[in-house]
């Protein structure tokens, strides 16, 4: 049975206020409805950030540590309920359900992180050059923040940018997918019960067009963290550079692992397949290119098309799933018109390609396990972000090729090598322009304690998660305190008595 499920605004779950709906959909069976959620308007919106807005000045004087308590009681109320919100991002998003789980599992791993730094915040206290007078940097909250979320991870990206805006002071309207509203909606019931004050997290429905640029350019919006397509990130960074508000946009990769002659086989084709086609290959960390040295090309290939055969499609929830669906119609329907972009272009379809319609299947998105060789690296399928399970395999002589063909899109978000040479692993640590890079590992992996992001076209601003550079710089400013107790004027780089 659908879930009736509603807006977040100043500590009361209320409906839309023009009474309009939207359907969340299980994309493995169309048939299941999830949820019904508010398609929320821009006065939906000026509702929520008035609450925040008014919620911001006792918040932010709240002490960190408090505020820190209240996120690590929800971390614990999270890891009471991980299967059952596993299962719901499994319905809801279509990912197997080991991944469903390992999806709460980073929601309640950010909570420990994020909640932990109430008692740091850590700042700088330094020596004057002047006697009598002491010099110190403190983070200070920046004010009220968009948070915009998107579908592949719906509880782990909320969490990364709710827990850390929190604890840092700032006040939150946060707005989730269409696609994934239930359960971005359980993670913000339990954040509330947790004892969040009322206002301080708001939660809107509603679609992009209709209220997601308008909550971004909102006037009494001071932050948006942001992630999605690179088009809308880059739009929104441009709207909210034009009224000086602070924005961080995590987007779009195309991302690339390199197999040397030298590498372990196995352990290269075990990476492709988790990265090509685990999520159904809906992750912006996905491996949908790999660049292979001629000498194991043809021997890779063989490899890597046996064991992708071997991959089962259904419903995430079954346990005999490898790949889940896609996340709807519009998505199968851009992935199939990329795959025959594919074949006019003249890449080697080598298995896959096609809707898969079969058994428990009829009612879902899916697409089969598409791998295609002979791929040249100026293709669109090499160039262009597919967000779905298909990989390209690109033929290459040597290592100096092989990162000028990873390095050579708009993108920089992450890659890999495999090799057991360790010169060549720090040629590639060294030269490869991506924000994160594996060795002997697949393209996806990132863990919270380090900042999350890439360069070029897949991010601007500050990074996520945790670590220097991370989302604690993203959510906070910087404030230098002087204190001088000499009595006296006292003159920088002037006095020197």
């Amino acid at each position: 049975m659908a879930e009736k499920i509603k807006n977040f605004i100043n500590g009361k779950w209320i409906d839309a206020l023009d009474g309009r709906t939207l359907k969340s959909i299980n994309p493995a069976d169309t048939s299941d409805i999830v949820g019904i959620i508010p398609r929320s308007g821009q006065n939906d919106i000026d509702m929520a950030v008035a609450a925040a807005r008014k919620a911001y000045e006792k918040w932010r004087l709240t002490p960190a540590p408090r505020r820190g308590e209240i996120i690590l009681r929800a971390a614990e109320m999270i890891c009471k309920t991980k299967q059952e919100l596993g299962e719901l991002v499994t319905r809801e998003m279509g990912k197997v359900l080991p991944e469903g789980l390992g999806d709460v599992q980073e929601a309640i791993d950010m909570a420990y992180y994020m909640g932990s730094e109430g008692r740091r915040l850590s700042g700088e206290t330094v020596p004057s050059e002047l006697p009598d007078k002491d010099c110190k940097s403190i983070r200070v909250p920046i004010g009220v923040f968009a948070l915009i979320t998107p579908w592949n991870f719906p509880t782990a990206i909320p969490a990364w940018k709710m827990f850390p805006s929190l604890v840092c002071g700032n006040t939150v309207v946060f707005k989730p997918s269409i696609y994934t509203p239930v359960c971005a909606t359980s993670l913000v019931k339990i954040i509330a019960e947790a004892g969040i004050p009322d206002g301080v997290l708001n939660l809107v429905h509603g679609t992009g067009e209709e209220i997601g640029e308008y909550l971004a350019t909102h006037p009494d919006i001071d932050g948006v963290s942001f992630t999605g397509s690179t088009a809308v990130g880059e739009k929104l960074a441009r709207m909210c550079s034009a009224l000086d508000k602070e924005i961080s946009c995590e987007m779009g990769g195309k991302n690339a692992i390199i197999v040397m002659d030298d590498a372990k086989l196995e352990l290269a084709v075990e990476g492709t397949i988790w990265g090509g086609f685990g999520t159904t290959g809906q992750r912006c960390t996905a491996t949908s290119r790999v660049v292979a040295h001629e000498a194991v090309y043809n021997k890779f290939l063989d490899m890597l098309t046996k064991a992708a055969s071997r991959l089962r499609l259904g419903s995430g929830l079954s346990k005999t799933t490898d790949v889940g669906p896609v996340i709807n119609e519009s998505q199968m329907q851009k992935i199939l018109n990329y795959i025959d972009i594919g074949i006019k272009e003249g890449a080697k379809l080598i298995m896959g390609g096609k809707a898969y319609k079969k058994g428990p299947c009829a009612k879902g998105y899916f697409i089969e396990p598409t791998i295609f060789a002979d791929v040249q690296p100026n293709m669109h399928i090499a160039q262009e972000e597919i967000f779905g399970p298909v990989v390209s395999v690109i033929k290459t002589k040597k290592m100096e090729d092989a990162i000028k063909i990873v390095n050579d899109v708009k993108y920089g978000l992450s890659s890999a090598i495999y090799t057991q040479d360790v010169n060549n692993s720090a040629i590639a640590e060294r030269d490869l322009d991506t924000g994160l890079v594996y060795i002997n590992a697949s393209t996806i992996g990132a863990e919270i304690q380090l900042p999350f992001g890439g360069t070029k076209k897949s991010g601007l601003g500050h990074r996520e998660a945790g670590g220097r550079g991370g989302a604690i710089d993203m959510f906070t400013k910087w404030k230098v305190i002087y204190r001088d107790y000499s009595g006296r004027l006292q003159k920088a780089q002037i006095d020197k008595e």
